[in-house]
This record gives structure tokens, C-alpha cells and sequence, in this order.
């Protein structure tokens, strides 16, 4: 068996969140545009005589360490899908924002299923894999496929997108996390307060924008900040206020578009290029409106074996 095995694996930010209406069941139909960028976690895995979780770099204090963190839920799932010895130490070398809607867990989750696929040679196809990051959570198996995809269902059900050139991003990481449930909860609660109701029967059936679309496909920045969208976005901001200020600060800066990533709190800016994102960092660091700055670009590679 290998001593251990290195998968590297990116953040994403949602250039469309079409949210539909609350479900019977608790959930929301997507449309859910998902562009992986150049932030990324890196997951070791190696035998151990316990299942255990360790994890260092920026908020690694926040970062759950039982069973509880989707690295370790994906641990255990292969193992019981395929009859392995699931004691594995499990260690995140963690790069992507803690709680900051860029799917930071999702990508742990996704990175340590391939880790210990490669570390067990269970031999399961990309099929399987992603079967289990959709029961791990909707945002999973993005994580694993990286590029980008259109979600829908809960955003799990993955279309690839074809991407025509690099976009160019800075991110904004705000002070604290955002609860994903509490976000969508306020979404709803939105939507009622609106008087336009918060069920399946309210609202339409959420859509990927044509525009936006054929944006990432002919690779035109500016096309792509006149079609991104975010349902979430009043509810982030309506949760935490602070948000707007973020978000005017890019914009004056010159971001092409400001949005809220996901469901919050990280803020990010589309920019024509690595000389504007470098402004717009500048801006925003000298805002005083954030905890810190990211530069990236997309579209990244998914979820990769870099050493084992």
C-alpha cells in the first residue's frame, strides 16, 4: 500500500445561483453555475491506527476535526462502500476561506474520497465517485470535477461548461462564517415579507442565463458581469450588513461585477485582468471593509492526485 497520498483541490465561486422554491423536503431547486478557481486545499491521507482529522493554515481553528468534517464522511463512505480498514489519518493543508460559500468543506469532502481511493485502489470509476460526493453534499461532487459545470437538482446533477478564455477574480474574505442553512432560511423568509411566497408553487423554476452561458464559453469578461447573479445575495447581506460595504468598495475600486460567493460571506470581484485585480486588492485591503484579500482566476482543475 502507498504511505500516503496528496490530492490538491479548488474553491469555486457560483457566477449564477438561480434559487428555486422551498421543497417539501427542505431543499431548493438550483441553477447553479459553479467556476472553480486557483484557491486550494490540499488532503493528505495516510494509514493511522484511528480514523483522525488535523489541519493547519488560515482558520484552521474553525475547521471541525471529528467525524463531523466531510473529509472524514468521505473516508468512512468509500470504506463502507468497498469493505476497507477506514482508519486513515486524514491531515488539510487548508488555503481556501473557512465558512466563505467557496465550498471549502465540500472540497476537503472531495479531496479525501479520491485521496483514499487512490490509497486503497478500490478501483471505483468517476461514476461511483461521484455518487458519494452527491450523498456527501450538493457541493461535492463540483469539487471533484472542477472547470465548470451547470448544478441543478440540489446542485449536484452536473452538466461540464465549456470555457473559452480565464476570468479573473479577487475575493474578499469577510470576518466570521455564514450558516448555508440560515442563509437560505432568510431567503425564504425574504421572499414571504416580498409577498411573492417562498414555495415551489411561488416561485419559477430556477434557469441557467443563456447569457451567461455563452459568456463563459466565448470567454468575455464583460459579458459574464453583465449576466452574473445570485439569488442568495439579499439574504446574505440582509444577514450581514456589512456586506454592502464590501461590495461598494470593489465596484468603486472597478470590479466588472461584485457579487457575494454562494451563500456568504466572502464577496467576489470579476476584473479584466491581473493589473485590475491588483487594484481592486489594493482597494479592498485598504477599505477596511474585509479580514483579507484573494487574487485567482478560473477555470481550475478538480479534485488531482499531486503526490502518492
Amino acid at each position: 500500500m502507498t504511505a500516503s497520498v496528496t490530492v490538491r483541490v479548488p474553491a469555486k465561486v457560483n457566477v449564477q445561483l438561480a434559487v428555486g422554491g422551498l421543497r417539501p423536503d427542505g431543499f431548493h431547486d438550483l441553477a447553479n453555475v459553479f467556476l472553480a478557481v486557483g484557491l486550494y486545499d490540499e488532503i493528505t491521507v495516510a494509514p493511522a491506527d484511528e480514523l483522525r482529522v488535523t489541519c493547519t493554515g488560515p482558520d484552521a481553528g474553525q475547521v471541525p476535526l471529528d467525524r463531523t468534517n466531510l473529509a472524514a464522511r468521505a473516508a468512512l463512505a468509500l470504506a463502507e462502500r468497498y469493505g476497507r480498514d477506514s482508519r486513515v489519518h486524514i491531515h488539510i493543508d487548508k488555503d481556501i476561506p473557512v465558512a466563505g460559500g467557496m465550498a471549502g468543506g465540500s472540497a476537503d469532502g472531495a479531496g479525501a474520497l479520491l485521496a483514499c481511493d487512490a490509497l486503497w485502489g478500490t478501483g471505483a470509476s468517476r461514476e461511483e465517485l461521484l455518487e458519494i460526493c452527491a450523498e456527501l453534499g450538493s457541493d461535492v461532487p463540483f469539487s471533484l470535477v472542477g472547470g465548470a459545470a451547470l448544478g441543478r437538482g440540489r446542485g449536484e446533477l452536473l452538466t461540464p461548461l465549456e470555457v473559452g478564455g480565464t476570468f479573473h477574480w479577487v475575493f474578499a474574505v469577510a470576518d466570521g462564517g455564514l450558516s448555508t442553512p440560515a442563509v437560505y432560511a432568510e431567503c425564504d423568509r425574504l421572499r414571504e415579507a416580498s409577498g411573492t411566497g417562498a414555495g415551489i408553487a411561488d416561485v419559477p423554476d430556477p434557469e441557467a442565463s443563456a447569457a451567461l452561458l455563452d459568456a463563459l464559453r466565448t470567454g468575455d469578461a464583460a459579458a459574464l458581469a453583465a449576466a452574473v447573479s445570485n439569488d442568495l445575495q439579499a439574504a446574505a447581506v440582509s444577514l450581514r450588513p456589512s456586506l454592502a460595504a464590501t461590495l461598494a468598495a470593489g465596484t468603486e475600486a472597478g470590479a466588472l461585477a461584485a457579487m457575494v460567493s454562494g451563500s456568504g460571506p466572502t464577496t467576489a470581484f470579476l476584473v479584466t485582468d491581473e493589473t485590475e485585480a491588483t487594484k481592486v486588492a489594493d482597494a479592498l485591503r485598504a477599505s477596511g471593509t474585509c479580514r483579507a484579500v484573494r487574487v485567482t482566476s478560473g477555470p481550475a482543475a478538480g479534485a488531482t492526485v499531486v503526490r502518492g
